[in-house]
């Protein structure tokens, strides 16, 4: 039994990867394409939408003024955008500073929360600034971002050029990339992200998942949609489903770049990834429930990705994992034979292969030292992730029986500089 259970565990996690690599090579292949792309969209010359740019902000005054900075430097019509910062519930600053360009720039708005309203996280703030916005698009950044001058317009000249895509969403990147080792990891991670399962799924299935920040979607469809869903704590994720049940799709194009801060601690992470994958669980739970109401049944391609990745994935390691740790102390007759030895080698290959191509795509970021961070973190970041899963679907089950309150849990920010 012990055989079988070890097999099944290995051919899972070899089977992810190979997957992730397929979608690699369509990453590759967008890359290649997107040149030309822009160009063509460049000569279709299209009118510019106006548009709503929604700034959740939080206790946010260490960054905020950077980010209103940055949406000051658009390179879009002054008269055909403005900037809403919701300023939920804040105890620092924040506030003060908002107003500050409030006062100085016509096209800056605020809204002001407070208890009960206020301090209820991400989607209630969203949803109170899509009360207040006029645009015909509707843009989402997060408080510590500082998008490049052309992003709004990649962004929408996405939708004019796509008339089935119900959102658009471009590329993050770290902006303290170089900070400390924690910060070179998350690089890999967001880069691959980008190039892997964004460009990847798009390329093949015409299929992406709207981030938390730097994209657009059309105002008609929240609407129609009601807005954010306030009871999730991946509000992105989850209304990347309600999109595609409607029939659209969410095309990811990766001119459109903004700069992002990630956590400098460990112990940030770990409450920021926590949110995340509890923020996932809640999707998968939510739709795998609400499947045979779904009306567009390509959502189960992602609906699968996702539950694979966060149970039958992280199963195959935690069970693999712990037969080898228990085998060290019991005998449980294991017959690891050459099957067993190649199916582990070649995940570590592909892990490496994975991480050096994304890499490769991005100007600069394919260094000794990146590599080396790439074999570093098949061992440490990414066994980290087992933990942490195990973690959040814990909490989830506990939140579930219990009846809890969903809180947000808010990532910790610090001084800007890009880098």
């Amino acid at each position: 039994m012990a055989n079988i259970l070890l097999y099944i565990s290995l051919y899972s996690i070899w089977i992810m990867l190979v997957y992730h690599l397929f979608l690699m090579q369509g990453g590759y292949f967008l890359y290649r394409k997107n040149r030309h792309i822009e160009q063509k969209w460049q000569q279709n010359k299209h009118t510019y939408p106006t548009v709503s740019i929604l700034i959740p902000a939080h206790n946010e005054a260490l960054v905020i003024g950077d980010t209103l900075e940055a949406m000051c430097r658009l390179s879009y019509p002054i008269d055909r955008y403005e900037v809403i910062v919701i300023n939920d519930n804040s105890s620092d600053d924040t506030g003060k500073i908002v107003e500050r360009y409030v006062e100085k720039y016509s096209f800056i708005k605020a809204i002001h929360t407070v208890p009960p309203l206020g301090g209820k996280g991400k989607s209630r703030a969203l949803n109170l600034g899509l009360k207040q916005a006029i645009g015909e698009v509707i843009c989402v950044y997060d408080a510590d971002n500082i998008p490049d001058s052309d992003a709004i317009y990649w962004l929408t000249a996405g939708l004019a050029n796509d008339l089935k895509a119900g959102a658009v969403v471009g590329k993050f990147r770290v902006i303290n990339a170089t900070r400390n080792f924690l910060t070179r990891l998350i690089n890999i991670e967001t880069i691959s992200f980008q190039w892997l399962a964004q460009a990847g799924r798009w390329f093949w299935f015409k299929m992406a998942t709207i981030p938390g920040t730097n994209f657009a979607i059309r105002r008609s469809i929240l609407d129609e949609l009601g807005g954010w869903d306030e009871k999730a704590l991946s509000e992105d994720t989850e209304l990347s489903f309600r999109v595609y049940n409607l029939g659209y799709h969410i095309r990811f194009f990766p001119s459109a770049v903004t700069w992002e801060q990630e956590p400098e601690s460990w112990t940030v992470w770990w409450k920021q990834r926590t949110r995340w994958a509890r923020g996932n669980l809640y999707v998968i739970t939510k739709f795998v429930i609400q499947f045979y109401r779904l009306k567009n049944k390509k959502v189960l391609i992602d609906l699968f990705y996702f539950f694979f990745t966060y149970l039958l994935f992280f199963f195959g390691v935690f069970m693999s994992h712990g037969l080898l740790l228990v085998n060290m102390f019991v005998d449980l007759e294991l017959t690891i034979g050459y099957v067993s030895f190649f199916l582990i080698g070649i995940g570590f290959l592909l892990f490496i292969i994975e991480g050096m191509l994304t890499l490769s795509i991005e100007k600069g970021q394919l260094t000794v030292k990146s590599m080396l961070t790439v074999i570093v973190m098949y061992f440490s970041y990414s066994q980290l992730w087992l933990g942490l899963v195990i973690y959040a679907t814990y909490l989830e089950l506990k939140r579930i029986i219990l009846k809890q309150e969903i809180k947000w849990d808010k990532t910790k920010r610090y001084a800007n500089s890009k880098q």
